[in-house]
């Protein structure tokens, strides 16, 4: 998309040209943006940073929400959901009743609901590790912030404890809810019985340093001012710097029902909720993903939302009761063919993924890859997109969906381009480096020879680079050691004797250190030393089944691009580096450390890696 437009509202230019370098926005400039008039340019700057983050994907989960009691010690004004046991409308579901809910058709399963004063730990317990044993490929997501404290509180155990028990029986990720608005004034009001911002962070920062990444939320359209949705943004921001392990951030529109809290109108305007998701996805930097919860929004506004900086559309939510019992007048159940189509209506490719933003299918043709580091920008800088939607996804994964026929073309894993070579076609591009990377990087407590069965963290989205990993221990060294894969979110690298990072992430630490690791090695100057050729990590190929006109269309835009981006990395890559923590001086002379042409060097070491 163009990142020239008309404002009708000037007071957004200065905003916009902040956004374009990637500086960090304002509690005043929220205001601004929240005051304007000038609606579809705010919603136009939002776009352009999903864009840059999520490319056209918009993501969807195969999910069931389990409401396991709504028996709750507690009395929130603003919850309907909520009962005392006396009551005939109190309901109590046994592990049997949540499991008789779940298919394995399902990639998540959403555990929230009440807190009843007799349940023993181990009931807790039994519905994780029952669900997890059961059905082990549906991953966990489970307990507000409210309950582990309450849990904390209630079983006399520390917060770590709580979590560390719940990940051992098989919890992946939480959800984000219980944070409602980070106000003392409101929660004073509303729910003072619960926990504030102090609690709420206190829990979500130590399920980041154990390795859960959870979610964030906020509840807006009450008594609420815009100052503290802001200053509620802002909080996150700060808390997501410090352990970056929020998946994503769902602003919730009030739902009044019969709470006794009245707002000014009954519900939220649509111009609310696509402003407040527009604001969130501008002032909130560095969270992944924004979802328009359309449970909540109603699913006509959650489409537009699409195009309003939201990247997610949560899923099927099967069960939900607790947003209903306060009002909400969504259908209660999305189906899977319904929530494609309104992608799909939105011109975005509908993307299936599992509780770490992983895609597990794409719904939609002529989808070219796009590896979300910043290597390589400079295929995409000025990419002309056309026909194409891109899909930024991570080399494994970009392999994964190549092998379902699920992507036309991209910078594929050198690994997995000897695996498809037969249904692909190589182009003339590739992402080389000619001796270090600095971003495909082994952080060590030891030696290359002293990891003799030692055990390595790899990271979740390596395909090549842990065969270059294996072949460099086996064959360079004698050397045999344990690979354990990470997942995608945050992670605890204490108990590992090394760990494989890429892209991005590995060009933070490889600046900025890994805490425990003293000895960092850079895998392609050890290939290199070695070798004394280039390595090939990616290679740009397509289907050989594409029409020629599509492929001849796709030269093009990737030259075009690739020769505007090389005659200024700066320009075209410098946001984008400047958000890795690189200045641009760093950013210049990392990118031009690379090869993007595949020339015979580069083929004599695709040859030499694969005997």
């Amino acid at each position: 998309m163009s990142t020239d437009f008309y404002f009708r509202d000037r007071r957004l230019i200065p905003i916009w040209s902040r956004v374009q370098r990637g500086e960090r926005l304002t509690l005043e400039d929220g205001l601004t943006m929240y005051k304007t008039p000038d609606f579809l340019s705010l919603g136009k700057m939002a776009h352009h940073v999903q864009q840059q983050k999520s490319g056209d994907a918009v993501y969807f989960v195969l999910n069931q929400k389990i409401e396991h009691t709504n028996i709750c010690v507690l009395s929130c004004k603003f919850c309907d959901f909520a009962t005392k046991k006396s009551r005939p409308d109190a309901y109590e579901m046994t592990t049997e009743e949540i499991l008789g809910k779940l298919t394995p058709h399902i990639h998540e399963v959403h555990i929230t609901g009440g807190m009843p004063a007799d349940w023993p730990w181990d009931r807790y317990l039994d519905i994780v590790r029952s669900i997890h044993e059961k059905y082990p490929n549906v991953d966990v997501k489970a307990f507000t912030a409210v309950e582990i404290d309450f849990f904390h509180k209630k079983f006399k155990m520390s917060i770590e404890e709580v979590l560390r028990q719940l990940q051992a029986v098989g919890l992946r990720t939480m959800p984000g809810g219980g944070a409602e608005v980070f106000s003392e004034r409101v929660r004073k009001h509303l729910f003072p019985q619960k926990i504030g911002a102090k609690g709420w962070f206190e829990v979500h920062k130590t399920a980041h340093k154990l390795g859960i990444p959870t979610n964030s939320t906020m509840l807006y359209g009450h008594i609420e001012t815009l100052e503290e949705r802001l200053i509620h943004m802002i909080k996150l921001r700060e808390a997501q710097d410090e352990t970056g392990g929020f998946l994503t951030f769902i602003p919730l529109a009030f739902q009044p029902g019969d709470t006794g809290i009245k707002p000014k109108n009954q519900f939220t305007s649509a111009i609310d909720d696509l402003k407040t998701i527009a604001i969130s996805r501008l002032m909130l930097d560095n969270f992944p993903h924004i979802k328009a919860y359309w449970v909540m929004l109603t699913e006509e506004v959650a489409a537009m939302a699409l195009n309003f900086g939201a990247d997610d559309m949560d899923g099927t939510v099967g069960g939900e009761k607790i947003a209903h019992d306060a009002g909400a007048i969504s259908p209660m159940k999305l189906a899977k063919d319904q929530i494609i189509r309104i992608i799909r209506d939105a011109s975005k490719i509908p993307v299936e993924r599992d509780v770490y933003y992983n895609p597990l299918n794409v719904y939609t043709d002529n989808v070219v890859g796009k590896i979300p580091y910043l290597n390589s920008v400079p295929f995409y800088a000025h990419f002309e997109k056309n026909q194409f939607k891109i899909l930024p996804v991570a080399p494994r994964r970009m392999g994964l969906l190549s092998a379902k026929h699920q992507i036309d073309a991209g910078p594929f894993s050198l690994m997995d381009y000897f695996r498809q070579e037969g249904n692909l076609e190589l182009m003339g591009w590739c992402i080389a480096t000619r001796d270090q990377v600095k971003s495909v990087m082994l952080f060590s407590k030891e030696g290359w020879r002293d990891l003799e069965g030692k055990k390595i963290g790899i990271t979740d989205d390596t395909s090549t680079s842990v065969g270059l990993l294996n072949v460099l221990l086996e064959k360079k060294y004698g050397v045999k050691a344990k690979f354990e894969r990470l997942h995608g979110g945050v992670n605890d690298y204490s108990s590992y004797d090394a760990v494989l990072l890429i892209g991005d992430e590995a060009l933070r630490r490889n600046k900025h250190g890994l805490d425990g690791f003293e000895l960092v090695f850079d895998v392609a100057r050890e290939w290199y030393d070695w070798q004394k050729l280039p390595f090939v990590f990616a290679v740009w190929a397509m289907k050989k089944s594409l029409p020629e006109a599509t492929k001849g269309g796709l030269r093009t835009a990737l030259s075009d691009s690739l020769d505007k981006s090389e005659q200024d990395f700066v320009n075209a890559a410098g946001q984008h580096g400047r958000a890795v923590g690189l200045t641009d001086d760093e950013t210049q002379e990392y990118l031009a450390g690379f090869n993007y042409r595949l020339g015979e060097r580069e083929k004599e070491a695709m040859a030499k890696f694969r005997e």
